[in-house]
């Protein structure tokens, strides 16, 4: 098993014809992945790397079943194409633009919510679930198909965390980065919850980092609901200056909101081991 995607999903990039929608529709390819169409309004009736290009979303779905889509277009455009996505009902959406305006995104979200559609990211590498599917940008090869969910903020520490996992023989069930902006389509809680029913995951890892109070949420949501499988966790940016933001736009704090003593002190009180270092996390979860 796998939460949201698996070896069957069906996947559809809006922006196929960009330099990296073209690039990463081939290594999706190359994983494997069933990628079924592409969009690029103007260039309907073409291909790229074998993958029928059309104008619009409709216009797919009319000719295929799609499961999923992933967005890689310029953030001015990405509204638009979310709300095209969710309009016609793709299950999951995967925005993995970053400088989406928070306007937009905050769109995104309701509009998804109300439709019952699934929206990971903005700012995001995506989902793998190893040895069946990815929709992402994530390099396949360092990840390996086992017991370990992964839920994170960030895209640089999902590879770290993985490709060392997978160095130590640990592997993992599904990977999703919910993204480092300030608002997303999927939290620590939603992925929290998907995890809980999945037969294949058996420990879950949580990467946080400063800013934000999505990791405070989780640990209340296991204080008040229990959880029945290990979870361990890691906050990054604990030396961080306060008012400074650190690589993410979600990844700031102010007036000692969001800090990583306070992400840190709820996670423990709720029972989930912190490891201070990733090389402790490692060991946590071994």
């Amino acid at each position: 098993m796998a939460v949201l995607i698996n070896r069957d999903t069906r996947v559809m990039i809006q922006g196929i014809t960009g330099k990296q929608g073209s690039y990463h529709s081939q290594k999706m390819t190359e994983y494997n992945v069933n990628v079924v169409a592409g969009i690029s309004p103007g260039k309907g009736g073409r291909q790229v790397h074998g993958v029928d290009v059309y104008d619009t979303v409709a216009a797919a779905k009319k000719e295929r079943r799609i499961d999923a889509s992933m967005i890689m277009i310029p953030p001015a455009g990405v509204l638009g194409a979310a709300v095209e996505a969710i309009e016609n009902k793709i299950p999951l959406v995967v925005i993995v633009t970053e400088f989406v305006p928070v306007h937009d995104s905050l769109v995104i979200r309701n509009m998804a919510r109300a439709a019952g559609v699934r929206v990971v990211g903005p700012n995001t590498i995506g989902v793998i679930s190893p040895g069946q599917s990815k929709v992402g940008i994530m390099p396949g090869y360092i990840y390996s198909r086992g017991h370990v969910g992964i839920i994170s903020r960030s895209g640089t520490l999902t590879h770290e965390v993985s490709s060392n996992l997978t160095y130590k023989g640990i592997g993992q069930s599904t990977c999703v980065c919910i993204g480092g902006d300030p608002v997303k389509g999927t939290d620590f809680v939603d992925v929290l919850e998907l995890f809980r029913e999945d037969e294949q995951t058996e420990a879950v890892i949580m990467i946080g980092e400063i800013g934000g109070a999505g990791e405070e949420l989780a640990a209340r949501y296991v204080m008040e609901n229990g959880y029945p499988k290990k979870i361990v966790a890691f906050i990054a940016g604990q030396t961080a200056p306060a008012g400074k933001k650190m690589g993410h736009a979600g990844a700031i704090v102010s007036e000692g909101f969001g800090t990583a003593k306070s992400k840190i002190d709820s996670l423990t009180k709720a029972g989930i081991g912190v490891a201070r270092t990733l090389d402790q996390l490692l060991s946590m979860v071994k």
